[in-house]
């Protein structure tokens, strides 16, 4: 299992921080402080996840910019990816809440973002997805994330964040993404210090 230091709205020396006590991924919302952020850690090996929506007319400054993408949801997007960076890491977002403003793809989608990812010669590694608020719900949506994964033979799942980390264990989470509860409420001075 491993640990995705969530840095969105956190300075560079948090990642820093997070750097000194032994974490290597970090994951980043927004584009422009991923490169930000990055560029002022081009000191250290760190892996960088890009967790945001992705914007067709940026996937390229993505491409450049993170290791992995871990919210692909819709075809379109793999065919930029692939256009832009042959051979990118990414993950299918899969949704489970049906919320128009919630990215990702309904899980009947994603066998076919799959099969498109692994045609382009994409490396499709696993999936990721965010949970209800509510626990059982997040166990049924980190259940079946698991079970989706395991069902396409890709070895990651991403699920799981600062207040559902242990249930998305549970469930066979392969990676967890936290923010706060490493760097406390955004804004604050970090945790890790």
């Amino acid at each position: 299992m491993r640990i995705v230091a969530v840095t969105k709205t956190f300075s560079a020396l948090d990642v820093r921080a997070a750097y000194d006590v032994g974490l290597r991924v970090v994951g980043e919302n927004y584009l422009n402080e991923l490169v930000a952020k990055r560029d002022a850690t081009s000191d250290v090996d760190l892996t960088w996840h890009f967790l945001g929506a992705l914007q067709t007319n940026k996937i390229a400054r993505v491409c450049a910019a993170a290791d992995v993408l871990c919210s692909v949801a819709r075809v379109r997007e793999l065919d930029r990816i692939a256009a832009a960076r042959p051979g990118t890491r990414v993950y299918v977002e899969v949704d489970f809440t049906s919320s128009p403003v919630r990215p990702g793809a309904s899980p009947g989608e994603v066998a076919r973002l799959v099969a498109r990812g692994r045609e382009l010669a994409l490396d499709v590694a696993g999936l990721m997805t965010v949970g209800p608020a509510d626990p059982a719900g997040a166990r049924d949506a980190f259940r079946a994330t698991s079970d989706l994964a395991d069902e396409l033979g890709l070895v990651e799942r991403s699920m799981g964040m600062s207040d559902d980390l242990e249930i998305a264990l549970a469930c066979g989470s392969t990676e967890i993404r936290v923010g706060r509860a490493l760097f406390g409420p955004r804004g604050a001075a970090t945790a890790l210090a």
